[in-house]
């Protein structure tokens, strides 16, 4: 399965600890990464400076479902689960 263009839920709803660059701390859950572009998009994509957990997520049926509001959901719920 191919990332849904402009959805970024990963990338917003879920906490990454591992550094980011602009992003020492990590990021926090529900907050934006500041590596997304305007539409979206991982300014990050392809760079060896992304982070290994970034590269290492999988879009999958299970956790983007049909839309971007079901991945918000199920991210939201996998976060609550796992903080």
């Amino acid at each position: 399965m191919e990332c849904r263009i402009g959805c970024a839920a990963c990338c917003i709803v879920i906490s990454i600890s591992s550094p980011i660059p602009g992003m020492p701390e990590g990021k926090p859950a529900g907050v934006r990464c500041i590596q997304l572009t305007a539409d979206n998009r991982c300014g990050l994509f392809g760079s060896p400076k992304r982070p290994a957990v970034c590269g290492s997520l999988r879009a999958s049926e299970e956790m983007c479902g049909r839309s971007n509001e079901e991945a918000y959901a199920y991210l939201e719920a996998l976060e609550r689960a796992t903080s």
